[in-house]
């Protein structure tokens, strides 16, 4: 049972209507609030803008080091949040200080060695192979055949695995990341994709992505790299479908961008910005885990204990939106869609997700100039997760048309 005061982080309201219960939670309890997560196991929640930024700028206090934990006697082997939460491995991703930066030494000049123009190309491509599909019916659920499946096969571009694996590595990582019953058995099979692959490109080399990590010069075992990989895979592919479906909706909801719907790339540009502020792909990431005893917004932190990151609700915040409101629609980027700090998304990786989603915006609105929704915006539903922020569907119409290749 949940103590009093203490707020379950699950139910709907997490994916109906966040942004009012982050307000409730304010009110309640201030910009840190105690939460449970599934099983009974307490954690923090970062409400607060200001609050976000002393966490994410103290790496030393609040380390991305999930061996602190004090909660590991009382985690289940099959606990369902295990892979979102993390366990102590080897990674980028769960790593802290040097041994942080050695892996980020590794992955980085990968990412940076991606060429703009031909990721422009593989992303144009792949998205008018998509449209092709279903450009013919008047129909589509853009969710499951389009923002989706484009940065899977981008990613299969980027890492060197064949687009035919795509399919079954994205049910993989979306199973994974939606916490339930199956989270393990998913994370088990995503990492099996991983491992192959890095078979592979050890005995073929190519250019691709995992290629370029091998040429590192510092030392690193297998486990270290299939880990990486993973970090990157999955940071690239839900977080970034959701923002390219998010702006999507906003854009066929919202009059302020209807310029978007006729070929006017600056609403498109306002979009993608708007949705970073107030629809974060991420809503809540995990985690930090504090070095010692210490205080917080006012409360109590003991050593080990679990932070999330309400990277949402921070965006958010009333007590920073009154000087950072008004601009956050015309290229503020003071948002932390991204993180912050020493364990931000790397840059390199967030241009990359960005020009997967733009561009695939982008080829969308000129093959389907007057696409529209095919049911009423109230009745769109979002996914049942309170860490990612997309939607479970987004069924639109519009005229048919030919595809570049003929009528399907």
């Amino acid at each position: 049972m949940t103590e009093p005061g203490v707020v379950p982080l699950s139910g709907p309201r997490f994916h109906t209507d966040p942004h009012a219960l982050y307000r409730e939670m304010r009110r309640d309890h201030g910009p840190l609030a105690a939460v449970e997560l599934p099983g009974g196991i307490p954690a923090w929640l970062v409400l607060g803008y200001r609050e976000m930024h002393q966490v994410t700028s103290s790496p030393e206090l609040f380390p991305r080091d999930v061996s602190l934990w004090n909660q590991w006697p009382n985690i289940p082997p099959d606990w369902p949040l295990l892979p979102m939460v993390g366990s102590p491995m080897p990674s980028i991703y769960f790593t802290a200080g040097a041994e942080h930066r050695r892996h980020l030494a590794m992955v980085e000049p990968a990412l940076e060695s991606v060429d703009p123009f031909e990721l422009r190309r593989v992303c144009e491509s792949s998205a008018d192979r998509l449209i092709d599909a279903f450009c013919g019916r008047g129909t589509a659920e853009l969710v499951a055949d389009f923002a989706e499946p484009l940065p899977v096969l981008v990613l299969a571009w980027l890492l060197g695995f064949p687009d035919s694996e795509g399919p079954g590595l994205a049910r993989a990582m979306k199973v994974m990341a939606d916490g339930g019953a199956d989270a393990q058995a998913a994370h088990g099979q995503f990492m099996q994709y991983m491992q192959h692959l890095l078979a592979v490109k050890k005995a073929t080399p190519g250019e691709d992505l995992v290629s370029r990590m091998l040429t590192c010069p510092a030392r690193f075992t297998d486990e270290e790299y299939v880990n990486d990989l993973m970090a990157v895979t999955a940071a690239g592919h839900l977080p970034t479908a959701n923002w390219l479906v998010n702006s999507v909706c906003l854009m066929l909801t919202d009059d302020r961008f209807a310029a978007a719907l006729g070929g006017g790339r600056r609403s498109v540009d306002q979009a993608m910005n708007e949705v970073l502020w107030e629809d974060s792909p991420t809503s809540i990431l995990a985690g930090r885990w504090a070095a010692r005893d210490t205080r917080l917004a006012d409360k109590t932190i003991r050593a080990g204990d679990l932070l999330l990151l309400g990277l949402a609700a921070a965006n958010t915040d009333p007590h920073v939106r009154q000087s950072v409101g008004a601009a956050a629609h015309t290229g503020n980027s003071a948002h932390f869609a991204f993180s912050h700090g020493e364990y931000r998304c790397p840059f390199p990786a967030q241009q990359i997700a960005e020009t997967i989603a733009r561009t695939g915006i982008e080829v969308l609105l000129d093959r389907l100039p007057d696409i529209d929704l095919a049911v009423p915006a109230p009745r769109l539903t979002r996914r049942p997760s309170p860490f990612l922020r997309g939607m479970a569907s987004l069924p639109v119409v519009f005229t048919p048309v030919r595809a570049l290749g003929g009528f399907q």
